[in-house]
């Protein structure tokens, strides 16, 4: 702990009379011990029981004690006594680190079919974000109670891109006790079918036709080869599988999927095969922007046979051709979840105001509309644009009173959350913050203790949790603390020389690292603006950094420098549209000059289209980032439509590919 942060700690203590002889004593001894609880987190990761063991007494008093506890219990949680176990719950009782031990507990007693110490242990559970742990609480809760739990249960199971024993396991019971039938496996096994997971897709077949699971490992190697050699499926199970080989085969080639589903299964399989297949070809086909998708969801009867997700990429379709009707009656279709997604009540709003016809319509409209304007967030900030208003800078709330302070202050999961983060334990640091902040209690901190908190990340620039906590805040936004703007004098220096909006590099900033200095992602980029090292070498290079080298990426001043000069280069290349050149930072310039290929459209319209949900989010949290950081820096009303334009192909008489961009 830095002098300056233990000295505030020291007057945190002091205001709340809290300090005494035993807390200075405390806060010495939580400068010694950092090299210690570093090997214990090498020792974790390599499994070394022995050495956990043998470096454990040495951090007696560390102000990071219960993570080296919980390395070295959690390394024998498969063997150790439960009264060893339950003695860790006691001592670090109140903890994060006992709720984790615990949900680790608790998995491990699922697995075992433990339900007698399940039963009792899972009500003092409290972080309750565990999928698995839930799945098996239903099967307890099926079993001890007879309680209906199905829905729940399928919804987790469906969740799940790859198999785990507790989802699995309930479905198996929920089956055997008639609480959930064959079409909800089979969806299940189409679900993973399409999301390219044969293993669950396998295992939901072999509770439902364990004789026919074999065939999806068929199925996933070669979906025509399948097909070919089956002409005719009397049996449902056969035509389910058929329903597989299809999905499996529209995600290679979407329109040979729909001519053979045309040509010899649509007579074959019932109208809920049908549907869902038919939903499946328009989604894959959607996401390969190709027109013909929306007639292939024409050919879906009944809205309501499809899930969320193939009903999202019929809007998508729609919008992308102008079908203002298709997209009012898929948006309806979805579930009460996702009517009430930012997304979905916008769109919809959308499509009643084009289609409206009468009065009452349109009101509706303006009520869906009005029911999400606001700051948040992109459609947020377009619904506030429909409706006439510009986007400004919220009041700012109540400034936070010397007692808040002190009570995030001497939070002790906040404290140890950030000195985990000070010594480099960052992924331990961020899940104890998240903790404290999110699940300790139920329905996590109120507003002003969430400021409060996000203050003090603040104050010690950790500028993630401090972003991260403070878009939580339902009531009261403080902008400063939501859209921070570290090192202002050299972003708006470098990108004014290049006369690039700073509030655009702001935006970009704080969705890549947020202001992470030394942040590096799984792919190599690095720094604020996480540049991959051949980009940020071919960037020095056109921007005159003769005497760049790769060590210097994670300088401030250099990475700054190299990536607003790159954002600047691929700006200029898609004729100054940010929504290209966003995707383009994100995806590459290769797939943003592929997706701007088709028809002019708004670009709200081409950015919900883009075919990668990474991207797809990227672009639209990057642009509402930007607009709310160009309300701060110039204090005038902005537009987030005027930022976003159209987009739509090239014009080839007027500009030029810059081919050699990276």
């Amino acid at each position: 702990m830095k002098f300056t942060q233990i000295l505030t700690l020291v007057y945190a203590l002091a205001m709340t009379g809290l300090w005494s002889p035993l807390a200075h004593a405390q806060v010495q001894a939580a400068n010694k011990g950092d090299d210690v609880i570093l090997e214990m987190g090498q020792a974790f990761k390599k499994g070394d029981k022995n050495r956990l063991s043998a470096l454990l007494p040495q951090t007696r008093g560390h102000v990071l004690e219960p993570l080296a506890a919980y390395w070295d219990m959690r390394a024998r949680l498969d063997t150790a006594p439960e009264s060893e176990i339950r003695s860790f719950l006691r001592s670090y009782a109140g903890s994060y680190y006992e709720d984790r031990l615990r949900t680790d507990w608790l998995l491990q007693l699922g697995k075992r079919r433990d339900w007698a110490n399940f039963t009792a242990e899972y009500p003092r559970y409290r972080m309750r974000d565990d999928r698995e742990v839930r799945c098996y609480a239903l099967a307890t809760e099926a079993m001890n109670s007879k309680a209906d739990v199905a829905e729940e249960a399928k919804r987790l199971w469906y969740a799940l891109r790859e198999a785990d024993d507790g989802c699995t396991y309930v479905a198996e019971h929920l089956h055997s006790g008639k609480q959930i039938n064959g079409l909800d496996l089979w969806r299940k096994a189409r679900l993973a079918m399409d999301a390219n997971r044969p293993r669950p897709a396998q295992a939901a077949v072999d509770i439902e036709a364990p004789r026919l699971s074999e065939q999806v490992a068929l199925i996933y190697a070669d979906p025509a080869k399948y097909l070919d050699k089956r002409i005719i499926a009397i049996t449902k199970n056969r035509k389910e599988l058929a329903v597989l080989a299809l999905i499996r085969l529209a995600a290679k080639d979407p329109d040979e999927a729909a001519d053979l589903l045309n040509r010899r299964w649509s007579i074959q399989l019932s109208q809920e095969e049908r549907n869902w297949t038919w939903g499946v070809i328009g989604k894959q086909a959607a996401q390969k922007l190709q027109d013909n998708a929306s007639s292939h969801f024409a050919k879906v009867q009944k809205d309501s046979d499809l899930n969320d997700d193939l009903l999202s990429w019929k809007v998508r379709a729609a919008l992308r051709m102008g079908q203002w009707r298709q997209v009012l009656t898929a948006t309806q279709a979805m579930s009460p979840e996702s009517q009430k997604d930012p997304t979905w009540v916008y769109w919809r709003a959308r499509a009643l105001s084009a289609t409206a016809q009468d009065n009452a319509q349109k009101q509706e409209a303006q009520g869906l509309l009005r029911s999400i304007a606001s700051v948040r967030g992109f459609y947020e900030q377009l619904a506030l644009e429909e409706l006439g208003q510009a986007i400004t800078l919220p009041e700012r709330p109540i400034a936070l009173n010397p007692q808040e302070k002190a009570a995030a202050l001497i939070n002790p999961g906040l404290q140890r959350a950030l000195y985990a983060i000070q010594i480099g334990l960052r992924p331990e640091g961020n899940r104890e913050w998240n903790y404290s902040t999110n699940l300790h209690t139920p329905g996590g901190m109120n507003d002003r203790d969430l400021l409060a908190a996000a203050d003090l990340a603040c104050q010690r620039q950790v500028w993630d949790r401090c972003i991260n906590t403070s878009d939580r805040t339902k009531e009261a936004i403080d902008f400063e603390q939501r859209f921070p703007m570290p090192l202002r004098e050299i972003v708006v220096r470098k990108a004014g020389d290049i006369r690039l909006d700073p509030a655009f590099v702001y935006g970009l900033i704080r969705q890549e690292s947020r202001f992470i200095m030394d942040a590096r992602s799984h792919v190599g980029a690095s720094g604020l603006m996480q540049v991959m090292p051949a980009t940020a070498k071919w960037t020095a290079k056109k921007i005159g950094l003769t005497s760049f080298t790769p060590d210097q990426i994670t300088d401030r001043e250099v990475n700054v420098a190299i990536g607003t000069g790159y954002l600047k280069l691929v700006l200029d290349d898609f004729e100054g549209s940010m929504p290209l050149a966003t995707a383009a930072y994100n995806a590459g310039p290769g797939r943003s000059r592929t997706w701007r290929n088709g028809p002019v459209l708004e670009a709200a319209i081409w950015a919900e289209n883009i075919p990668f949900q990474e991207t797809r989010d990227y672009v639209k949290k990057v642009l509402s980032n930007t607009t709310n950081y160009a309300a701060i820096l110039t204090r005038q009303p902005q537009s987030l439509k005027a930022r976003l334009g159209q987009v739509g192909p090239r014009n080839a008489q007027t500009t030029e590919v810059n081919k050699d961009l990276p």
